[in-house]
Formats: structure tokens, C-alpha cells, sequence
């Protein structure tokens, strides 16, 4: 299994190496439907990696995010973002990354997240821990709400009427804060490494969360649905913590799902 993700972080490494000369040359961008963004590193990176890794892996399936992968004969199915963040990475935000991530008859084995300007590499295999650059890495000892740093993400559509603006408001009202980075497998990498306490968000894709889901697990924390339900990397949403805190955020959220608010959402006041 290590040549799994010894051979992710290579191919991550060389899309994050290729994805650094995209961003020299400030490309531009063009709309992917009518809110999201697609850029020209995000094609060039996923043909490198679909191409490596159907190289080392022939018969393995690949699902990437813009389309370039293949229907595999194994139960082995790699999940790819070859450029997450773009929008970040369109306007010049240093956050964004490349994450792979396998998964075999159905559970994950292995994962990476690299974020190629701060050269830092996160990977993840089954059973054998988390770790950042090398160095084992584990979640948060927050203890209860209060005391955590959290992060969330929104889509690119109507943001400002999605329903998580209520989540993102008690959450923020009762923790240090809620970041919104616009990168989830960044945000996932970070729980694990114990940057954040925890993440939550809805809609997210199967290559968006694989490789991050591996590496919470794997670092000590914990992943569910935002009921406490078991996950799967294409359910509706996901609660990603650091476990501890895990039981008070979930009653938190069956009281926002059931309309129950701690503190009313603000009213705008005339001017």
C-alpha cells in the first residue's frame, strides 16, 4: 500500500510543480456553467495525472473532476482534484491544492493533499497514521465548542441564500471563528494536522473530501454526515472534527436543521 501513496505524492508533487507555472504567468479563466471557474492549469493538471497514474495503475478506474478519467476492471477507484481552489488560484490566493486519494471495493487506502505553494505535502494510508511533510501529524484537543477554530465552505450560486449561512452563523457566534478558505481538501488537511478544529460543509464532491476524510481518520479524528450518520464521499454533506467536539456539534446542528437558533440571525437596520 505505500507504493500507493508514495507514487500519489510524485504525481502531486510534478501537477502542484506544473499548476506553480500557471500561476507565474497569471492565466486566465474561463466559466465552467455559469458560476464556476476553469482554468487552463486545472485541464493540464489532470492530464498529467490521469495519464501517471493509468501508467502505474492500468486497470485501476479514475474519477477526476474535469471528466479526463476512465472506468477501471478492479475494485481500486482514484479520486482526483487536480486543482482545488481554482477560484482562489484564478485571482492570485494562495490556497489551493492538488489531492488524490484510493479507494478499494469502497473504502479509502490512501490519500494525498499538496499544496504546492507552501510546499507542503499531507498524505495518509490505512492504518499507518497521517503526516505532513514527513512528520506524523494529529488532530486538535479542543474541548468543547468554544474553544475550537472552525471552517466551512459555500457554492458558488446564491451563497448568501444557502442554508449553511445558518450553520456558519451559530458556529461563529459560539467558537473562535469560522474560516472560509474556498479549498476543502486544504481545509480537511488542516483539521488533520490540528490547524482546525473542525469543518463542515454541504454539496461537496467524492474528489473534493477523499483524500481529507483518510487523513482525519487516520490522524485521530472523526468523520460522519452532519446528523453523526456515517458518511460516504457522495452523501449530502459532511462534519469533519477532531472527535472530542464532535457529539456538542452535531446536537448543535439538529437544533439549526430543526429551525432552532441559539442566536437570531441579525435583521438588516436602515443606514
Amino acid at each position: 500500500m505505500a507504493s500507493y501513496v508514495e507514487t500519489a505524492q510524485e504525481i502531486a508533487r510534478e501537477a502542484g510543480a506544473l499548476i506553480r507555472q500557471f500561476l507565474e504567468k497569471r492565466i486566465g479563466f474561463e466559466m465552467k456553467g455559469e458560476f464556476d471557474l476553469v482554468t487552463e492549469a486545472d485541464r493540464s493538471s489532470e492530464r498529467l495525472i490521469v495519464e501517471r497514474l493509468l501508467k502505474h495503475f492500468p486497470s485501476h478506474a479514475v474519477v477526476a473532476e474535469e471528466g479526463g478519467g476512465q472506468e477501471g476492471a478492479s475494485g481500486y477507484r482514484w479520486y482526483v482534484d487536480p486543482l482545488d481552489g481554482t477560484t482562489n488560484f484564478a485571482h492570485g490566493f494562495p490556497m489551493f491544492n492538488v489531492t488524490l486519494a484510493l479507494e478499494r471495493d469502497g473504502e479509502l487506502i490512501a490519500g494525498v493533499v499538496f499544496d504546492p505553494v507552501h510546499d507542503e505535502m499531507f498524505s495518509a494510508e490505512r492504518g499507518s497514521g497521517a503526516f505532513l511533510n514527513g512528520a506524523r501529524i494529529h488532530v486538535s484537543k479542543a474541548a468543547t465548542i468554544a474553544q475550537t477554530l472552525t471552517a466551512t465552505g459555500f457554492p458558488s450560486r446564491k451563497r448568501h441564500q444557502n442554508v449553511n449561512i445558518h450553520f456558519y452563523y451559530q458556529l461563529a457566534m459560539l467558537s473562535h471563528g469560522v474560516r472560509r478558505a474556498g479549498a476543502a481538501a486544504l481545509d480537511l488537511a488542516y483539521v488533520a494536522a490540528g490547524r482546525l478544529d473542525a469543518f463542515w460543509e454541504f454539496g461537496l464532491n467524492p474528489w473534493d473530501m477523499a483524500a481529507g476524510v483518510l487523513l482525519i481518520r487516520e490522524a485521530g479524528g472523526v468523520c460522519t454526515d452532519m446528523h453523526g450518520n456515517p458518511m460516504s464521499v457522495r452523501g449530502p454533506h459532511l462534519l469533519a472534527d477532531n472527535g472530542i467536539v464532535h457529539g456538542e456539534i452535531v446536537a448543535l446542528f439538529e437544533e439549526i436543521f430543526q429551525g432552532k437558533y441559539r442566536f437570531a440571525m441579525p435583521e438588516m437596520k436602515p443606514s
